[in-house]
């Protein structure tokens, strides 16, 4: 990063907007073709990726290269942090909502629907037999026998105390892990910062295993699917969405740990770093959100 402070650097102008868009114009169409069943939509959101994915790649090169060879001022590192700031903020409301709709349905809807306040004439012109239980796995105007024993039998089979307890200890050991990384590389600690990174990915890694492995489990032996009312839509959008946002956080840390071992980043200007943790923490918080909401509560 450059010392001065009163210059700000324009960069040349690039190619990476318009790649960008058609990137995302390829994988949506791609999307909306394959969940329409046309097989050619499967090749087009292949595309689609493969394309956003070079654009990733070369547009952060540039940003690297472009920050290696110093080209950065103080009024470029504060943009920086800005950004990161507004794009953490964003995903903060990209939850918020769907943690919104999670309260709705339990504390609201549901009990509405079952005779509760300002639903008892629902509940007794509509669906007088409904009644109001967590997990929902039927939805009311489905046949509603088996409601209380599925709900008996999920409860069972995915305890809070199980794998979710298991990945919620390994997050938060990756957010000391992180934590420490960061500590090594202000004090320039080369060897511990690189050990901490990779300790991070590992535990990200197995968090996405676990997660796996407890879908596979869900789907296969519980019958708990995306169709499975309510509770199967808000659980996996929830979680799902949460293990995608810990694979591209893994997957960032990987890169930071690459540039770490190829001596980038120093004490004092190390900004990528910075924000890749400011992601991880932030998943952690999120993480624990779903742990008490969605397993425990």
């Amino acid at each position: 990063m450059s010392d001065s402070s009163d210059t700000y650097f324009i960069p040349e102008p690039s190619r990476w907007p318009i790649v960008g868009t058609l990137a995302l114009f390829l994988t949506f169409i791609g999307g909306g073709m394959m969940l329409n069943g046309s097989g050619f939509g499967t090749f087009i959101l292949g595309m689609g990726i493969a394309a956003v994915i070079y654009m990733f790649s070369g547009w952060f090169s540039d940003v690297i290269r472009e920050s290696m060879a110093g080209n950065y001022s103080k009024q470029v590192d504060i943009s920086f942090r800005w950004g990161m700031s507004w794009f953490i903020f964003s995903e903060v409301m990209f939850f918020a909502a769907f943690f919104g709709a999670l309260f709705y349905i339990r504390v609201l809807s549901v009990p509405w629907l079952g005779g509760e306040g300002a639903g008892f004439a629902t509940h007794m012109f509509l669906w007088p037999d409904f009644k109001a239980v967590w997990p929902l796995l039927t939805t009311p105007d489905m046949a509603l026998a088996g409601v209380e024993s599925q709900y008996t039998a999920i409860k069972d089979v995915i305890p809070a105390f199980d794998v979710p307890l298991v990945n919620t200890i390994l997050l938060l050991s990756s957010g000391v892990t992180i934590t420490l990384a960061h500590h090594a590389l202000r004090k320039d600690h080369r060897a511990p910062l690189c050990w901490w990174l990779a300790a991070t990915v590992l535990l990200g890694i197995v968090f996405v295993y676990f997660q796996i492995g407890e879908y596979a489990h869900a789907y296969h032996e519980l019958d708990l699917t995306m169709k499975s009312g309510v509770y199967g839509s808000t659980f996996f959008m929830l979680t799902g969405f949460h293990g995608f946002h810990v694979t591209m956080g893994a997957t960032m840390i990987f890169i930071i740990l690459i540039r770490s071992m190829k001596g980038h980043f120093s004490s004092k200007d190390h900004f990528a770093f910075e924000g890749v943790a400011w992601y991880w923490h932030f998943v952690d918080v999120v993480w624990l959100g779903l742990y008490i909401f969605v397993y425990w509560i």
